[in-house]
């Protein structure tokens, strides 16, 4: 029984061999082309050990014929499973070809219907998942360009109108037309500070955009970044009749006294620009509060307004770099550049920036990691 088996296991192992090199020829060929060498290797295989059973007188002739009729039957039903698998196999893959050709092309991949392999159906789902995560991309990438093409208009209107005004200035000053050159002065200085904010602000949205904002974080207390900011913006708040409000800095262990790790410089810009617009947008007797609160292992710190509220269909665009939002809130001369601004230092100090509507106007959110012990 031994020395059968020896003479089987090399006449299958030689059929064997011969199957390994003709797939490895035809390794580029169609899957059918594969499945019906595997389907003769194995019954050439057995058919191999039968007749080196066989040579070796193990076998009688009659039982050698009767073997080799059934191994020849066996051939012909493995080698048609093989070909009708093959061929099932090739079109449902032909099916997820066309499928993701048309998504190639800047479509969306539709599963093909009928059944197929677990490996092409996983294929499939996971050619759909890359397909919905591409379109949520190119939406993205749709509204960053008509985004940008909106801060082009703007920013080259804005640009034009304080440059033909200092123009104009400067030949009434050559001219000695000026009625009042002191005025005209003091109105020149003033396009120039703020052509050199929109400057920049400009700048400082390309550093952001570009990953390059240069941060030197330190460990402080939101109490001293509030206080700071409510001071900044006191005599704006004055002018404009604006009551400013601390909340949540009363107690030396309350919510405002956490440490955080920030830039101080531009934490500070942030909550200056957002106590800008909220002064800005509230009308004279209001309040603009500025409040902290501890949420987890975060810090929340807010600027709540009397602006009246912001459209619903607006507030996932209010952080768009140029949005100005509609002509009641947009102030003369603004660039839309100062909430981008905000929203681009928070997410690099790995927080983030959210709004929502209040009774009465809107409250600005700022999330920033707490800083460990």
């Amino acid at each position: 029984m031994l020395l059968i088996a020896l003479y089987a296991f090399l006449g299958a192992a030689a059929a064997g061999l011969l199957g390994a090199l003709a797939l490895r020829a035809l390794r580029h060929r169609s899957v059918t082309v594969s499945l019906a060498v595997v389907a003769a290797v194995s019954v050439t295989a057995m058919l191999a050990g039968t007749l080196a059973v066989a040579r070796a007188m193990f076998l009688s002739a009659h039982d050698l014929t009767v073997v080799t009729t059934v191994c020849a039957m066996a051939a012909v039903v493995s080698l048609a499973t093989a070909l009708v698998l093959g061929r099932w196999v090739v079109a449902r893959s032909a099916d997820l070809t066309r499928a993701a050709r048309s998504f190639g092309e800047g479509g969306t991949f539709a599963a093909p219907g009928g059944g197929a392999t677990a490996e092409l159906d996983a294929l499939s789902r996971e050619l759909a998942a890359t397909s919905a995560r591409l379109a949520e991309s190119r939406e993205r990438e749709r509204a960053l360009d008509a985004s940008r093409r909106e801060l082009v208009a703007w920013i080259s209107h804005d640009l034009r109108t304080p440059l033909a005004g200092l123009r104009a200035m400067s030949e009434a000053l050559e001219d000695g037309v000026a009625e009042d050159p002191a005025r005209y002065h003091r109105q020149i200085g003033a396009e120039v500070d703020r052509l050199n904010t929109m400057v920049g602000d400009l700048f400082e949205l390309s550093r952001i955009h570009a990953g390059a904002l240069p941060l030197r974080p330190s460990r402080m207390s939101v109490y001293d970044l509030v206080d700071e900011a409510l001071a900044g913006a006191g005599p704006l708040a004055r002018e404009q009749g604006v009551k400013l409000v601390g909340e949540g800095d009363g107690d030396g262990d309350g919510v405002a006294a956490v440490p955080v790790e920030v830039d101080g410089k531009e934490m500070t810009r942030v909550l200056g620009n957002l106590l800008v617009n909220a002064i800005r947008r509230t009308p004279p007797d209001g309040t603009v509060a500025v409040a902290a609160r501890r949420e987890a292992d975060a810090v929340v710190v807010s600027v709540t307004d009397g602006c009246g509220g912001i459209p619903e269909e607006d507030l996932p665009r209010v952080f768009e770099t140029g949005w100005r939002g509609s002509a009641a809130r947009t102030r003369p001369g603004g660039a839309g550049l100062g909430l981008a601004i905000v929203r681009g230092i928070v997410e690099a100090h790995a927080g983030r920036a959210s709004v929502h509507n209040v009774p009465g106007g809107c409250r600005f959110e700022v999330t920033l990691p707490a800083a460990g012990p």
